[in-house]
């Protein structure tokens, strides 16, 4: 087995994390990456060649082997990094038939491409029981409720179509209605597919298209109340994303323009959501008694179920918390998740949905922010095994469970912030994930290796929107 030292291992983290983002620029797949990763860096095998090129650390790939075997109805497999650990480093281990497949369908990649024999089989192991005899496949499978996408070209394909159709009746029909209805459902379960301000754009240019076809006085009262309450989601939509992109002024004004059109089309679930939102908002600001006045507005009107558990959760959890009403914040959580259990089709996908990620994210940060260390960790590490690594909500959870890390384990914690950070490039990284991360430096004042990279990394991190408002490409 290679010894490297601990200064080695930094210097070839760095290397790799410069190379991966030379062979983006290049448009280089992960292969071309991998080998020249593994040129560069003799001492690098080819499983952790691979693994480096796509930018995880061992705890990705194991969350994300994890979320594989959940997606297939089974129990999360024992897998370590000690044993992850072993398979890249010591030549006369390797894994065996059922882990060769799940690193394959991870990484997406033939066992060849890994430096695995398919035709290898460790020690002793029996033939596996989910795995196909040889590991070829490399697809990942479809969660219930999952949505793929094809390209970046589905953005304007969607605002293209309900362009031409506008185009034939530009007062509004049924047609207008349902194809608003598809873009907007795209938009929303493909929310985190796309750099905020690419969908902001796109998101925008498909709501003045609407807006400039619509024409009241000739609307029928149905297809008026229909493009009100159209116009109201891409509102929404727009305030959601003017937050991830920092500009909570312009949420406001988006999110109470959701509010007013929820309002008058008689969608309660749209006015309640839009309601949760503000209440997100200003609680981002600081602003946490006027987050809960947000939050009522929206509870009075809001439907049973998942959007009652979404605002108690979303909009009333982090303001109680934050102002250290703890037996409030335990009534809130405790209000969500009945909630929750009352709802016969319990959790939704898409912006507008709720997940268990996303549910048990919020009950991590309400527990770090009432300073119950113990068991935000143990609820973090349950969002995080529910999310798709590399995505904006595997950063989220993955920097509130090092901000529960940081009071006894800061070298952990910041390691943990430096993977976010080198999986998701600054055009993706969310205004809620910096502020996460301006928050854990503050508390990290420990003078070693891992903190200080944190530090420099953080400082040169590009902004999302810079000083003349262009955003980072």
């Amino acid at each position: 087995m290679i010894t490297i030292s601990r200064e080695r291992r930094t210097i070839i983290r760095k290397t790799a994390t410069r190379l991966r983002q030379q062979s983006a620029h290049q448009g280089l797949d992960t292969a071309q990456t991998a080998r020249a990763i593994q040129t560069a860096l003799p001492e690098v095998g080819a499983l952790e060649a691979w693994r480096l090129a796509l930018g995880w650390s061992r705890t990705a790939t194991i969350e994300a082997v994890a979320d594989l075997y959940r997606s297939r109805g089974l129990h999360p497999p024992g897998l370590s990094q000690p044993m992850l650990c072993r398979w890249e480093h010591h030549s006369g281990e390797r894994p065996g038939e059922e882990y060769t497949e799940a690193l394959c369908t991870v990484y997406r990649a033939r066992p060849g491409q890994l430096g695995i024999d398919p035709r290898y089989r460790a020690a002793g192991a029996r033939p596996d029981r989910y795995s196909a005899p040889v590991a070829e496949a490399c697809v990942i499978p479809v969660r219930e409720g999952m949505a793929f996408m094809t390209t970046d070209a589905g953005l304007p394909a969607v605002r293209e179509s309900l362009h031409l159709a506008l185009l034939v009746d530009p007062i509004g029909s049924s047609t207008v209605t349902d194809l608003t209805d598809a873009a907007i459902e795209h938009y929303a379960l493909g929310y985190g597919k796309h750099p905020p301000a690419v969908l902001f754009t796109e998101v925008r240019l498909t709501r003045e298209l609407l807006r400039g076809a619509w024409t009241p006085s000739k609307a029928t009262e149905h297809t008026d109340r229909e493009v009100r309450r159209t116009i109201g989601w891409l509102s929404a939509l727009l305030g959601n994303l003017a937050h991830h992109l920092g500009d909570h002024t312009g949420a406001r004004a988006h999110l109470a323009t959701a509010t007013a059109y929820g309002e008058a089309s008689g969608d309660a679930r749209l006015a309640a959501w839009a309601c949760g939102a503000q209440a997100m908002v200003a609680s981002a600001t600081g602003q946490h008694t006027q987050a809960l006045a947000h939050a009522a507005r929206g509870l009075a009107c809001v439907p049973s179920g998942l959007p009652r558990a979404q605002l108690h959760a979303w909009a009333q959890l982090p303001a109680l918390a934050a102002l250290g009403r703890t037996q409030d914040a335990d009534r809130a959580l405790a209000e969500a998740t009945r909630a929750l259990e009352s709802d016969p089709d319990g959790f939704a996908p898409g912006r507008f949905g709720y997940d268990e990620a996303e549910h048990r994210l919020l009950e991590a940060e309400a527990h770090r922010t009432l300073h119950r260390y113990e068991r935000a960790m143990t609820t973090a590490h349950i969002s995080l095994s529910a999310c798709t690594p590399a995505t904006p909500a595997w950063a989220a959870a993955s920097l509130v469970l090092a901000q529960a890390e940081a009071p006894a384990h800061p070298d952990d914690a910041a390691q943990r912030a430096l993977d976010v950070l080198q999986a998701i490039p600054p055009a993706r990284l969310r205004s809620t994930s910096r502020a996460r991360l301006a928050q854990l430096t503050a508390t990290l004042t420990t003078d070693t290796t891992p903190a200080r990279d944190l530090h420099e990394r953080v400082r040169a991190l590009v902004p999302a929107i810079d000083a003349h408002g262009t955003a980072t490409p």
